[in-house]
């Protein structure tokens, strides 16, 4: 291979490291920006709550029928596991644990992230186009202030509140499962289920939910705000987004059970 052509990869590689640097110091300077600027959420309560709406009731739908299926399946598994070696009772502990632990909030954040972190990138990027974000500074509107707080305070409350709805018809849909096919009693399943509960279980759930809301706010409006080049680069803003929250969402739920659980 010619020495120009070596050289000229390694230049554009070169490049390629620099821009993911610049890009990580990019995202902490917005991330410090955003927390900076959520006290201010309180003092304009009303901005945050349309958010809460927009991202906690509007997905209560989608989320349900995902949950309720996902509850189901887990119990199927669970029966197909356990039946002739484990009493079936047991099946409530296996689902009640892994539903509050893990699948619960992970299936909720990944989800929410495919649901409003794309429609929080898209809004936020058609804006930056268009130069609506410019004309708010012009006008001395702080975007921070009115457009990205209010979405990281309703993203940080609403999913912990998600999970728990989640959580729950996670369990109906295993316990219809378990009473219709298998013949065991209501009373049976939820005695596994409290069997070996503890509030850390649920504490551990809430934490997790709460810092993957974080993530999806904080992924949606900082490839949403820092958009460009048109309904293409909006286009690639919410992939991005979308990406980005989703690999978070998986990482950080791996090192919080090692560090919380270990």
């Amino acid at each position: 291979m010619p020495i120009k052509t070596i050289d000229a990869q390694v230049l554009v590689f070169g490049r390629k490291i620099i821009a993911c640097i610049e890009s990580i110091f990019l995202f902490l300077k917005f991330t410090l920006e955003m927390f900076r600027n959520l006290p201010s959420v309180f003092r304009n309560s009303r901005l945050a709550v349309e958010q809460m709406y927009v991202i906690g009731i509007t997905s209560l739908p989608l989320v349900g029928l995902t949950s309720v299926f996902t509850g189901a399946v887990a119990a199927w598994q669970a029966v197909y596991n356990f039946e002739d070696y484990v009493p079936l009772r047991y099946v409530g502990t296996a689902v009640g644990k892994s539903v509050m632990l893990e699948v619960g909030p992970v299936l909720t954040a990944l989800v929410v992230s495919g649901r409003v972190g794309a429609a929080m990138a898209a809004e936020l990027g058609t804006m930056a186009v268009t130069e609506q974000l410019d004309a708010m500074k012009c006008l001395n509107l702080n975007p921070y202030r009115f457009l990205l707080a209010p979405r990281l305070a309703a993203g940080m409350i609403m999913l912990p509140f998600l999970t728990i709805f989640s959580s729950f018809i996670a369990i109906l849909g295993a316990l219809a499962v378990v009473v219709i096919f298998k013949g065991l009693s209501h009373e049976a399943f939820f005695s596994g289920v409290r069997l070996f509960y503890t509030d850390k279980d649920l504490f551990v759930g809430l934490l997790k939910s709460l810092v993957f809301g974080t993530w999806i706010s904080l992924f949606g409006c900082f490839f949403g705000y820092h958009s460009s080049q048109g309904a293409v680069g909006v286009g690639r803003a919410t992939m991005a987004a979308v990406v980005a929250s989703n690999v978070a969402i998986l990482v950080s739920g791996f090192l919080l059970s090692n560090f919380l659980l270990g």
